[in-house]
Parts: C-alpha cells; sequence; structure tokens
C-alpha cells in the first residue's frame, strides 16, 4: 500500500506542475489541450487515485489498518480520545459495495422527517415561510417571472402586456374578478390590486410541487387554500373538502403535467377551453395524442411539462406572448444556458435538419422547414384526446332566465352550450386547425385603444408574411368571441362579473350597466354608459399533441385542389395550385411526344423492312 500511494502522490505532483504550466500557457494565449487543463487533470488524477487506492483499503482487514496507521500510532496523549476512537472509525471505513436499491428515491431530502412540516398549518402562507428557511432564494427567483408579475413588456413591440391587463375572448379580463381569476396565480391572496408582489410569504411553492394530486384552491378567495370544510359558493349546499397542508408539504417534488395542467389545461373556465392543444388527456396520453408526453409503458417518450419548458432560477421557457416562430439551429445540449434561444422549441432538441429518411426523401423533407412549422405537418388536428375545445363564445346571449332563475345547458357530450351567466358557445374535437404565416411577433388590441366595430376586432395578431425569412406557416385555433364595447368612445370593456361589490356583479344581478360601470372603473377606462356587442378574433398557436410520424399529415392533404393551405397566400404548393391552360399544354405536349415516338418508331420499322428485303 505505502509504495503504490507514494507512486500515485508522485504522478499527482508531476501532474500538477503540467497543470501549473498548462495554465501559463493558456494565460498567454497558447493553444492548450483539453487534457493539460488543471481542472480536467485534477479530476481525472483524482479518480485514478481513487482507483489505485481503493483496491488497497478493501484488501487490509480492519484491525490491521487500524494498527498499523502510523497516525494512530502517533497520537500524543491530549489526543487520546481520539485516538481510542480510531479503532472503531477504521473499522466502519471500510469499503463495501453500495446495496442494491430498487426503489432509489428520487430526491436528496426525505420531507417527511423534517419536524418544521409536521404542521398543523393555517395557511398556505405558513407553509411557504418553512420552505424558504431551506430554499432561501426560492421566492425571489419565483417574483422576477411572468408567472408571478402576470405583467411583461414585449421588447419586439413595445406593449405591456401579461394576463393583469390583457384582454381575451374568453373570461375578458380579470381586473375588477381577482378574487375568481387569480384562482391560477401561484400565490396566495390576491384579490384586488392592493395585493402586495413583494411579500416572499404569499408565494405558493405547493401549487407547482404536489406530488400527491389533493391540493387545490378555493374559487373567490384569490388563490387560497381551504384548511377547513368549507361552503363554496355560500349558499350553494356544496361544500370544499380542507386540504392536509403538512401531508401536501411532506410530499413535494418535481413539476409534472398535473401540476401545470392545473392551471394551463383548465384556463379559461373549463378542460380545455383556451388552447385547443392542452387539456387533462395530456394526463393519460398515449402514444398516439402526444408521442412526448405519452408515458413509456404507452411507447411516448415519457416527458413532463418541464423537459421541453426548463426552467433557469424559476423563469420558465415558451411563452404565447413572444414565441420563437422559426429556430434554424441545430440541437442544443440542456444545461448550457442555451445561448439566448428558446428551450422549448422543437429544433432545440431535434435540430433543424430532422429528417433522417434516405437521401432524397430526407432533403425533400427538411427542405420543407424552410417553409413550415414543425407543428403544421406534426399535429394533424387539436383537440384530439376526448375533450372538445371552445370555438366561439357570445356574451350577448347571457342573461337569459328559465322561471326567474339561471341555467345551464348541455349538448349530448356533456358539453356546456349555454351558460346564463356566459352566454352561449360552440366546440369542436378533432379540429383542423387554421394556417397563418408567423414569424413570432404578436400584436395585441390593449385595453383603451380604440377598435372599428364594424370590422372584426382582431384582440390579437400573428405578424409575419411570404417575404419574411423568419415566418413559417403555423397551425392555429381561430377563436370568435362577441363581446362588450362603447359605443361612443370604441373601446372593449371588461365586465364585473363575481366578488365585490356583489350588488354589481354580473352573475348576481345580470345587469350589464352595472357591470360595466364597475369592470371601466377598474380598469381606467371612460364609460359613455353606451355599450352594445362585437363580433372578435383571438389566436392560439398549436404546438402540443404532437402525432407519431406515420400519423402526421399525409402529402395528399397539402397536395391536392382544397388543401390544408389553399388559404395561406403567396405560397405555390406542387398538386393545389393549378393552371387549366398550363395543363392543357402539358398534355398536348405529351400527346405530340407519343405521336413523335410512335411516328419515329414507325419509320423505323418500315426502313428496316425495306433494308431486309433488299429494296
Amino acid at each position: 500500500m505505502p509504495s503504490r500511494l507514494s507512486a500515485s502522490l508522485s504522478a499527482w505532483r508531476a501532474s500538477a506542475a503540467r497543470s501549473s504550466r498548462a495554465l501559463l500557457s493558456e494565460q498567454s494565449g497558447q493553444p492548450v489541450s483539453l487534457f493539460q487543463r488543471p481542472q480536467r487533470s485534477l479530476r481525472v488524477l483524482g479518480l485514478l487515485l481513487a482507483l489505485v487506492a481503493v483496491p488497497s483499503l478493501q484488501a487490509q482487514p480492519a484491525s490491521t489498518s487500524a494498527a498499523s496507521s502510523p497516525v494512530a500510532k502517533a497520537a500524543p496523549a491530549s489526543q487520546a480520545g481520539s485516538a481510542a476512537a480510531a479503532p472503531a472509525s477504521a473499522a466502519s471505513a471500510v469499503w463495501k459495495a453500495a446495496p442494491n436499491i430498487k426503489n432509489p428515491t428520487k430526491g436528496t431530502a426525505d420531507h417527511t422527517k423534517f419536524k418544521e412540516l409536521q404542521g398543523p398549518f393555517a395557511s398556505g402562507s405558513e407553509v411557504t415561510k418553512v420552505c424558504l428557511s431551506c430554499h432561501t432564494e426560492a421566492a425571489t427567483q419565483v417574483m422576477g417571472t411572468r408567472h408571478w408579475t402576470w405583467d411583461y413588456t414585449n421588447p419586439d413591440t413595445g406593449q405591456v402586456l401579461g394576463k393583469k391587463t390583457m384582454l381575451n375572448g374568453f373570461c375578458i379580463g380579470n381586473r375588477s374578478n381577482e378574487p375568481l381569476c387569480q384562482g391560477c396565480h401561484i400565490g396566495y391572496g390576491w384579490k384586488d390590486k392592493n395585493f402586495d408582489f413583494k411579500d416572499q410569504s404569499k408565494v405558493d411553492c405547493l401549487v407547482c410541487h404536489n406530488t400527491l394530486g389533493g391540493y387545490k384552491k378555493m374559487p373567490g378567495t384569490g388563490g387560497e387554500v381551504p384548511v377547513v370544510r368549507t361552503e363554496n359558493p355560500p349558499g350553494s349546499g356544496k361544500f370544499i373538502e380542507p386540504v392536509d397542508l403538512a401531508l401536501v408539504a411532506q410530499h413535494v417534488g418535481k413539476t409534472s403535467n398535473r401540476t401545470c395542467g392545473s392551471c394551463h389545461f383548465l384556463g379559461g373556465g373549463g378542460d380545455g377551453v383556451k388552447h385547443g392543444d392542452l387539456d387533462t388527456s395530456l394526463n393519460k396520453a398515449d402514444k398516439n395524442l402526444d408521442v412526448h408526453m405519452a408515458s413509456k409503458a404507452k411507447g411516448g417518450q415519457g416527458f413532463q411539462c418541464a423537459t421541453c419548458h426548463q426552467a433557469d432560477s424559476h423563469s420558465i421557457p415558451g411563452s404565447r406572448i413572444n414565441m420563437t416562430a422559426s429556430d434554424p439551429h441545430g440541437a442544443a445540449m440542456r444545461g448550457d444556458g442555451m445561448s439566448g434561444r428558446n428551450a422549448a422549441t422543437c429544433q432545440s432538441c431535434h435540430g433543424n435538419k430532422p429528417h433522417k429518411e434516405s437521401l432524397l426523401d430526407a432533403q425533400r423533407l427538411n427542405n420543407h422547414s424552410n417553409t413550415l412549422a414543425c407543428q403544421t405537418c406534426h399535429v394533424p388536428a387539436m383537440a384530439r384526446g376526448g375533450v372538445a375545445t371552445k370555438m366561439t363564445w357570445d356574451w350577448q346571449k347571457a342573461g337569459q332566465l328559465k322561471d326567474g332563475k339561471p341555467f345551464m345547458k348541455k349538448d349530448e357530450k356533456g358539453n356546456v352550450v349555454y351558460d346564463s351567466k356566459k352566454g352561449s358557445f360552440t366546440f369542436g374535437e378533432n379540429v383542423v386547425p387554421d394556417y397563418i404565416w408567423f414569424n413570432g411577433k404578436v400584436s395585441y388590441t390593449l385595453q383603451g385603444e380604440k377598435i372599428n366595430p364594424k370590422e372584426l376586432v382582431k384582440i390579437n395578431s400573428f405578424l409575419g408574411s411570404p417575404d419574411d425569412p423568419n415566418a413559417r406557416i403555423w397551425p392555429v385555433k381561430r377563436f370568435i368571441g362577441n363581446q362588450p364595447y362603447d359605443t361612443e368612445n370604441n373601446v372593449l370593456l371588461v365586465p364585473h362579473v363575481t366578488g365585490a361589490p356583489a350588488d354589481a356583479a354580473y352573475w348576481n344581478t345580470f345587469d350589464w350597466n352595472k357591470a360595466l360601470e364597475v369592470g371601466a372603473k377598474a380598469t381606467d377606462t371612460n364609460f359613455s354608459g353606451k355599450y352594445d356587442f362585437v363580433k372578435t378574433e383571438m389566436i392560439w398557436p398549436i404546438t402540443h399533441m404532437v402525432a407519431p410520424k406515420e400519423k402526421a399529415v399525409a402529402c395528399i392533404e397539402c397536395h391536392s385542389p382544397n388543401g390544408r393551405l389553399k388559404d395561406v397566400p403567396g405560397l405555390y404548393v406542387p398538386g393545389q395550385v393549378q393552371f387549366p391552360w398550363l395543363e392543357r399544354i402539358g398534355w398536348i405536349a405529351a400527346g405530340l411526344a407519343i405521336v413523335g415516338v410512335l411516328l419515329h418508331a414507325t419509320l423505323r420499322m418500315l426502313s428496316r423492312n425495306k433494308k431486309t428485303s433488299g429494296v
């Protein structure tokens, strides 16, 4: 053992000398081999030293190792206690193989053992305070993200966006309706404009990191968690059971499709309502629905949302507010910072030439990526998992009553097609998307901006054209709404539908004037007192529910007279774009060619016959 160790130490000293020279060379600008760099050298030699030393330690019996230890022998009297403990320490230091753990834990801490998490907890904020006692920077990171602020300034357009102030064609807007809408905020208690965004205890750690599935927020409370059995809404006879916060806190873990989906699958007032490609069917997806999110047992990749939307200091890449329409780069390794790239693009994993078929086929298919987004071919339809998506919402029809009471009506599949509080709706399943040019930039109609009520009001506009090198043809969901606007000022209005003041909430009174007056005040909008309804459009990108390659959009679905891309301007698609006069010329040319071949063959045969007969 000593000779081996001495040799290893000599090698270590020699390596250190080489490392010093390498460092000096690197500082002087001279090229340095990867294997000469000090950090790499130290790591490699450390591993070699361990490989040399460990077998020797393993070969020595515990008693021999302790008895022959020069340190143990030379221990002074003042360290007698330490020397006396040496044999036991040496015995425990004998190298042993790690046990074969069949079900290894997924984390490095067992939160059930932390006394601070034993509870009971009277609120979610109390749990957060305990979380922050260890995860000291977590709240600071979260507070710098759009998930917390609901506020974002688009660097391309300069528009101030985010759920806090943006309009939409579904619930229209959240201001004055915070107690209900903010149930999807990653915080506690955002009930009005006085919410303290700097209070770290208001950050909700559990909404993203719970793993048990029983965590929920109570509607109408601004995102608070029920800790006692509560009737909700009051007087309804319906009760919400309390959440065992201690149990949830003891079983935290990584985010999952289910935790992300608790908001993103259910936005707009119901399952699959908004996006068309995001709904709860993805929690149990098979490969035909989504090749990435389906479990490996079902033939998929077993991806969670964070596999693609990989966070950096709690900041999640990928946003419909500021998207990446084209990413003409190769694949990148996760964790390298992505060099400023959006880590959630298809190309960040698959590269910009993903097709690996025969040379001719691969080249032909890869060339399509110069014009088409990957999703255009690989997401053949939205709402494919058995959950319908909302396609239209008409607020003007709200307010109808039966026997003086509000009512709901459902279709044969259980979809609510009429609600006295909200109006009428239409739904769709297996919907073929619309296709548009898109360069990643989105412009929004903001609160207070003038509209033209004689035209379709575009709440958002996806920018791009055939001449834009950054534009690609994207699949989108085109949602049509009918919502209130001020007929004097020509601006869209946000109605106050729930919460305080209750006597003005539309769902309580069915009085549009009161609801619009309170909503206008909350949004700093001048309301003339006169209103009507205007038809609106909102675009949603389709990028999930990626089908297996054998179920991607077939060539003939585009390359035919009524192909999918027939309404996309500035595009020539063989088989779809037809010119009758050109086809006639082609057929005539083909016919003449055949006649010419036949004539030539006939003349050759006649000429040969003459030679044979001696003429």
